[in-house]
């Protein structure tokens, strides 16, 4: 009798998918590294936003908050040394670490000069006073 074989296996090529082969191999090269940015959220509280960002072991002094016209960017950035000797000065371990992290928002609709900070616990928090919605401008006018 005939073999039954897939015919997936007899056409090895109908697996090939080139998407699925560089996501698994960006994946294997570059592992689990955290991105380049901090996890934030967004609250609308009515007569304002809250923004929570996550900031763990970041000093309040290494946290630079930027307001520029209708953006508003959040900087952290890290300076880390440890470094252990034996009894005779030679390294046994000596590592260094240092990243700079930044987010940027459109505040369009924010009283910037109302704007305030908080730093505990790894989480800054922000808030941010909505503008209060401009009527459009009524009036009449004279027929000449």
């Amino acid at each position: 009798m005939f073999d039954l074989i897939p015919f997936e296996r007899r056409h090895g090529m109908m697996n090939f998918n080139p998407f699925r082969d560089m996501e698994e191999f960006e994946k294997r090269f570059f592992g689990d590294m955290p991105l380049s940015e901090f996890k934030t959220d967004i609250r609308d509280a009515g007569a304002a936003f809250e923004l929570e960002a996550d900031l763990p072991g970041f000093k309040k002094e290494d946290i630079a908050i930027d307001l520029e016209g209708d953006v508003l960017t959040i900087r952290a950035e890290r300076h880390g040394e440890s470094e252990e000797k034996d009894k005779k000065g030679n390294y046994i371990t000596r590592e260094r670490c240092y990243g700079a992290f930044s987010r940027s928002f459109d505040v369009t609709g924010i009283k910037a000069d109302e704007v305030t900070a908080q730093y505990a616990d790894g989480v800054l928090k922000l808030t941010l006073p909505k503008k209060e919605a401009a009527l459009p401008a009524s009036r009449r006018l004279e027929i000449q």
